[in-house]
């Protein structure tokens, strides 16, 4: 994953028709671009005079002065077409693709959308549920945690508060989750369940239940939880409060409301437990700043009355209503949404009692069973790992289907360079749109990745086809009419709040791995196969033709966006070739970010793993084309480009050493690169910074960096089982000085010039060295395939196979255990211990698909 925002940051023409009036009026309305302080003036010094008679002085006055009126006139129509086009431009990058929307299928319609209405779509806390609509009814939970003697509100997810463990162990993905959080001395466990009963609301109904308890240690333990549990309506309807909250005697109505969507609404309460019950209320359109408000409201009546409690103050148009339940530990409450209650058919007191209570609990009981089989039935575990590692198999999966997330709000697209609105604004606004998917990292990236979802969908297009083809959808929706589709989606304020500004815009001339490809190629390989049942296979086929259209206009954007200057090369346009600060400029498009590139960005390079992108792509292209029987001219060029971009011998003449049998990048490049500390004044101070130097001139030549670029040929299964080059390919796998460790392979080489070095002074090294599971399992995938083909190396790809999938499960397994989470990535060098992110729930969940041996088709 990688962006404007990456992760050492927070982690990064004409009208077509069918657009609506409202954007047109937007687009209509945008205020023109500037140039921001461009002085182009010169000053050509003191003009001298010659002996020269007065006519040829009067001659050459008139002469120099209609040259000043014409060089006028050229500057100033290049100043305004400049202008015009780079509107244009913006213009274009804004506008979305006319073809028929994805999610305008009849198959996401009806029940299909009315099941998936509600649900824990929030990743970005602890426990968050809202509905996939603009601007939803939302919930969450609040509470009061300890650390080192000093009172925290727990709320969103956040690295710093350093709970032992979180996430979702059970999670269907629909109706039912089960999560475990571990906060120092307490455990908390939330529940999720959805029901659907005649008389509710569009949507349903569903109920949260909370159990606290002391952990088993010897520290002191905790006597009392301050929980806190909302209820906030985006739309800013009004929100009122049950009668009887003060006199809590096992059950109440907390708090009720109406919405256009799901009618009347209630929220109760019950519990056989003794609360005190405090409230406040709140009238905010801002809902990312809801810690804030709780905590403001706790910290004034804390002053004033000494205690941490709620000051039981309510507004009438109050849109957020806050509910603090203190309880002694342990403690259980049952939480009830119900629905349409406006109506006489209602039945709510008989909902209601489905979902609290003894009901509750054999519910809940039921939906795990029924989760356990599933899991059981689709990855297939019981006879390939032992118990513990099946567990850490359930959390992998559950986490990601608990990490979906519905997101709604506008991109922001960066202008180029040195441009930026009359307002001095230096980017442009997205159409708005939603997004339905998973995130990579709940409390460190809650929000889109374009490629990281393609390995997402690997794991949920087998768990849940429909959910999956609904992510796809989704995301395809976003392709402009350029063909891009901006690679990291920060949409609405919730995901905002998380990224800063600087990092947000996003550049329509750069890329991202076109991983979705490997996710669709699973589909179409599950009909070839007959894996889908016959409604399955008929929304897949419909799914796929309806996504032929915006599938081509992303791949022609990648086809000249990115194109170098030979025939079918290609390489990642957005490296900085002005800057001086990085050891080796970023390719962050590429969404492997500081991985050693050629030391001189240039439009000569030709990337690697580019290339081998843009094969699965006509590849798959090519396969859909096939496979629906589409005519629309455009088919016998996918297969002949995937035919090019997969010849061996072309690939080798532009990419092979011949010596290593290893594959390299091209480009302008040295080995003699070097950062040093140097004296530098900023702004009158002198200051010291790592700058760049190079001892030599770069050259055009291979560059010599070995690791996961390098093995792209490999995985994408280009190299001949029969070629001596996969036997060299596999020797660079397996050796212990190159690549191979007893935790998985490295990213970069230890021979590398590159390996663990920083970027910058701040830009500690990413992708040189550590260990990624989302390569590592690419990697898998084509030893799993060369071992199954007939040739010489046979043999020693499924020793080589079985190996390092046994280190990868050990290590993962062991770090969930001793950490409490799975991780960004793994050190290769300080025993495979988790670095990054945690909990990393993307791909890393992978590791699932190594324990069922669950691999793409080559």
């Amino acid at each position: 994953m990688s962006g404007a925002g990456s992760r050492r940051t927070a982690r990064s023409r004409g009208r077509p028709a069918g657009v609506d009036s409202d954007r047109d009026e937007a687009v209509r309305n945008q205020k023109p671009i500037r140039v921001i302080g461009k002085d182009r003036s010169r000053d050509h010094g003191p003009i001298r005079l010659m002996n020269v008679s007065v006519t040829k002085l009067l001659v050459l006055g008139v002469g120099f002065l209609a040259f000043l009126f014409l060089a006028s006139l050229y500057y100033t129509y290049s100043l305004a077409s400049e202008e015009d086009e780079v509107a244009r431009m913006a213009r274009t990058s804004v506008t979305p693709l006319d073809a028929p929307k994805m999610m305008d299928l009849p198959q996401f319609q009806g029940e299909h959308r009315e099941s998936l209405y509600w649900g824990t779509y929030r990743p970005q806390v602890y426990l968050g549920i809202r509905a996939r609509t603009p601007q939803s009814l939302i919930a969450g939970l609040m509470w009061i945690g300890i650390k080192n003697g000093q009172y925290f509100l727990r709320h969103a997810c956040d690295d710093s508060d350093g709970l032992n463990t979180f996430g979702w162990i059970d999670h269907n993905g629909r109706d039912y989750g089960h999560q475990v959080l571990v906060d120092h001395d307490i455990s908390l466990t939330t529940s999720f369940l959805k029901d659907r009963q005649n008389g509710s609301g569009y949507g349903g109904d569903w109920a949260v239940r909370v159990d606290v308890k002391n952990n088993d240690s010897d520290e002191a333990k905790q006597n009392l939880v301050h929980l806190f549990f909302y209820m906030a309506d985006e739309e800013g309807n009004s929100i009122s409060t049950g009668k009887d909250i003060d006199n809590f005697d096992g059950a109440t109505l907390l708090t009720f409301g109406s919405r256009k969507d799901v009618g009347r609404w209630e929220l109760h309460l019950e519990s056989k437990d003794v609360f005190e019950i405090h409230y406040s209320g709140f009238k905010t359109p801002h809902m990312h700043n809801l810690t804030e408000l709780v905590q403001g409201a706790l910290a004034f009546h804390a002053r004033t009355t000494g205690r941490l409690l709620l000051p039981d103050v309510y507004d009438d148009s109050s849109n957020v209503v806050v509910f603090q339940i203190t309880a002694k530990l342990p403690s259980k409450l049952d939480i009830a949404f119900i629905s349409g209650t406006g109506l006489r058919s209602s039945r709510v007191e008989e909902r209601i009692n489905q979902l609290r209570g003894t009901k509750l609990t054999s519910r809940l009981d039921e939906k795990q069973k029924d989760f356990e089989e599933r899991f059981h039935n689709i990855f297939n575990l019981k006879d390939k790992v032992d118990s513990e590692t099946i567990a850490v198999g359930r959390a992998a999966i559950g986490n990601l289907l608990g990490g979906i997330g519905y997101f709604y709000g506008q991109s922001k697209i960066a202008l180029p360079n040195g441009f930026s609105l009359k307002n001095g604004d230096k980017f442009i606004s997205y159409w708005p749109a939603a997004l339905y998917t998973a995130v990579p990292s709940r409390s460190y990236f809650p929000r889109g990745f374009l490629w990281d979802e393609g390995f997402h969908q690997l794991l949920v297009g087998r768990w849940d086809i429909s959910i999956c083809m609904d992510i796809i959808g989704h995301w395809l929706d976003l392709i402009n009419v350029n063909g891009w589709i901006p690679r990291e989606q920060i949409l609405g304020a919730e995901a905002l709040s998380k990224v800063p500004e600087e990092f947000v815009a996003q550049h329509p001339s750069n890329g991202n791995p076109p991983m979705l490809f490997l996710a669709l190629r699973d589909l179409v390989n599950g009909l070839k196969e007959n894996k889908f049942s016959a409604k399955e296979a008929n929304e897949v086929s419909a799914f796929l033709d309806r996504a032929y259209i915006r599938l081509g206009k992303w791949f022609q954007w990648f086809n000249t966006t990115q194109s170098g200057k030979a025939l079918n090369t290609f390489y990642w346009h957005g490296r900085d070739n002005t800057t001086n600060k990085e050891l080796n400029p970023k390719t962050l498009s590429s969404g492997l970010d500081d991985y050693p590139r050629a030391s001189h960005p240039s439009d000569d390079e030709r990337h690697l793993d580019l290339r081998c992108w843009m094969f699965l792509a006509a590849n798959c292209m090519h396969s859909i084309a096939e496979l629906l029987g589409t005519n629309s001219g455009l088919e016998k060029e996918y297969e002949n480009m995937a035919k090019e971009l997969a010849d061996f011998e072309t690939l080798n003449q532009m990419h092979l050493d011949d010596i290593s049998g290893a594959y390299f990048d091209f480009g302008n490049h040295t080995e003699k690169v070097r950062l040093r500390w140097r004296d530098v004044v900023v702004e009158h101070h002198v200051k010291r910074e790592l700058i760049r130097e190079a001892s030599e001139k770069p050259q055009l030549t291979l560059v010599p960096q070995i690791g996961i670029v390098g093995l792209f040929p490999f995985v994408m299964g280009i190299i001949p089982p029969t070629s001596s080059i996969l036997g060299k390919q596999m020797d660079i796998i397996s050796n212990r000085t190159i690549l191979w460790t007893d935790y998985g392979l490295r990213s970069l080489s230890r021979t590398s010039s590159m390996y663990m070095k920083r970027n910058t002074e701040h830009d500690p090294p990413y992708w040189r060295g550590p260990i990624w599971i989302n390569m590592n399992f690419m990697i898998l995938s084509a030893l799993h395939h060369y071992s199954q083909e007939n040739g010489p190396y046979k043999v020693r790809a499924k020793a080589i196979y079985d190996e390092l999938r046994s280190n990868l499960i050990r290590n993962v397994v062991r770090n969930y255990y001793e950490t409490g989470f799975l991780w960004e990535h793994y050190d290769q060098a300080n025993k495979g211990k988790g670095k990054g992110t945690r909990p990393f729930t993307g791909w890393t969940s992978l590791v699932l698909l190594i324990m069922a041996e669950t691999y793409p088709s080559l």
